[in-house]
């Protein structure tokens, strides 16, 4: 993104054969910082492999690319938590501090609780200056690197944006996404991860522009100094941040008719948490239903491929035959004559 001179590496998550390979690109590409926007385990389902030492082992030796990466420091919050990290090319006999972002709550195909939290994670990440155009690009993945992924690097390119040019107004949102999706397809996954990211932008330009003590207010209704998940398994709903910028809170900066506003644009969390449930599983069958029929259709594709090899040669030689005994009988005809 050449006008916030901003660049990312939005990948998938690494597979438990190609976390030598991650940490290859990330040397090769001068990264400073990973941002990781999921849990390893996400709907009982291995989202990614585990590419980073544990506190418990501290260090892992990837020996396919020659590199070694250790724990150097841990700092978990309750949804979010920053390593440090120690990424020491053997071969070329180097090492670099890589910071590790590691978003926490974020469930997959969804958005965060409020922006609150998901800004509050944001600029602790543009502390570390690790964005910065003088570094490599920063890596960023989700699951499928996409949605989640697509989301932050929207937000953050947006707001650098407004601050660059102290107008919210001359941002154009959605031509900056589609700009985006020139140089990876997809990104951004569904309606509410769209609505959540003009919500964000929303917030996060009145701290820039306006109100810099909004950060504070942020980390407070983010509540990241409670009690951790230090589980990397799956998100349920009780282990997201209760942060809602809601009307039961006095938001500093956030006057009535904008929180009425706020309110109006998340139907998400007016929603009753059983229709929610109802929902989100309505969409996971629909999604099953059109993966099982993708599937009927490629099998009977391939049933007709098969079908046709097995006929082609002999309704070729029948062909041959026949062409054969035509021409036959066009000489003899001629012949007789």
């Amino acid at each position: 993104m050449e006008d916030a001179r901003r660049s990312y590496i939005l990948t998938q998550g690494p597979l438990r054969n190609t976390c030598g390979h991650f940490w290859l690109m990330i040397w090769e590409q001068r990264s400073k910082a990973v941002i990781m926007l999921n849990r390893v385990i996400e709907k009982e389902s291995e989202k990614c492999a585990q590419y980073w030492p544990s506190s418990d082992e501290r260090q892992m030796d990837f020996s396919d690319t020659g590199f070694v990466v250790t724990l150097l420091s841990e700092d978990i919050k309750s949804y979010y938590t920053i390593r440090v990290l120690k990424l020491q090319n053997t071969k070329a006999g180097e090492s670099r501090d890589i910071y590790h972002f590691h978003y926490t709550s974020w469930p997959d195909f969804g958005v965060p609780e409020s922006p609150a939290s998901f800004l509050n994670f944001l600029f602790k990440v543009r502390e570390s200056n690790s964005l910065e155009p003088e570094n490599g690009p920063a890596v960023v993945h989700c699951s499928a690197g996409i949605g989640r992924s697509g989301t932050f690097s929207l937000v953050d390119t947006c707001l650098v944006l407004m601050e660059k040019r102290q107008d919210s107004s001359s941002v154009d949102i959605q031509k900056v996404l589609l700009g985006m999706r020139e140089y990876r397809m997809g990104l951004i996954q569904t309606p509410d991860q769209l609505r959540f990211s003009y919500m964000a932008i929303m917030e996060g330009a009145k701290s820039i522009l306006r109100d810099s003590a909004l950060q504070q207010q942020w980390q407070k209704l983010s509540k990241e100094d409670t009690k951790a998940d230090t589980d990397l398994g799956s998100v349920s709903e009780d282990t997201r941040p209760q942060d809602k910028l809601n009307g039961q809170m006095d938001v500093p900066g956030i006057d009535g008719d904008r929180m009425e506003s706020l309110k109006e644009k998340r139907p998400m969390e007016l929603k009753p948490d059983g229709l929610r449930k109802r929902h989100r599983e309505d969409r996971i069958a629909s999604t099953a239903q059109k993966l099982q029929q993708m599937k009927q259709k490629l099998n009977e594709a391939e049933k007709k491929r098969e079908r046709w090899l097995y006929w082609r040669p002999v309704l070729l030689n029948v062909g041959a035959g026949a062409a054969l005994v035509v021409g036959l009988l066009v000489c003899w005809a001629f012949l007789s004559q």
